[in-house]
């Protein structure tokens, strides 16, 4: 890479070569009386926003995921509901299928909430790789150690929230009753 600064021409291959050359370059400016700024420049920038665009992607498809984990909870949260309001006038003696009911609709509860949970904060992380990357580029440090391990852990709690998600659809669909089976609760 070539750069100029105050009338010469320096080359240099690595960033602390091209800081060092920015700071004598300014450093000899303002000794002249001249100001000078440095910042990112237009490619620089241009390469960060690349950067950023697969986390950006991401955070659309988390986004997507967190839609249907909401949904799915607000539909369970809604249907205990309904079960606790009819067992105010049940007969005792039918109660028991619903409290089974009820029962799983707690856990397929706290399994969506901690689904929801595990996603955000994979969203939260992807969104500090992004805020990471410019820092990194504006302040010419080397972030790239704390921007592979946030977005590592980020993995793992999507992983781990989508493990969540699958147990949950599993206990929502083990307890399924068509037809002639199903209650009329």
């Amino acid at each position: 890479m070539v750069i100029e600064a105050a009338g010469a021409q320096t080359t240099g291959d690595t960033r602390g070569e091209r800081a060092a050359t920015l700071i004598a370059a300014s450093t000899k400016n303002i000794l002249d009386g001249r100001l000078m700024q440095i910042g990112l420049e237009v490619t620089d920038l241009a390469y960060v926003i690349q950067l950023a665009l697969a986390p950006v992607f991401l955070l659309t498809g988390i986004g997507a995921v967190l839609s249907v984990l909401t949904t799915r909870l607000s539909r369970t949260v809604d249907r205990a509901r309904q079960l606790e309001d009819h067992l105010v006038g049940l007969d005792p003696s039918l109660r028991p299928p619903v409290y089974a009911e009820l029962h799983l609709l707690s856990q397929r509860a706290r399994m969506a909430n901690w689904a929801i949970s595990l996603c955000t904060a994979c969203a939260l992380l992807v969104c500090t790789v992004v805020g990471l990357l410019f820092v990194g580029a504006v302040l010419k440090l080397d972030v790239s150690a704390a921007i592979a391990w946030l977005f590592i852990i980020a993995m793992v709690m999507l992983i781990l929230g989508l493990v969540i998600f699958l147990r949950e659809i599993f206990l929502a669909t083990a307890a399924l009753c068509f037809g002639p089976l199903r209650r009329k609760i």
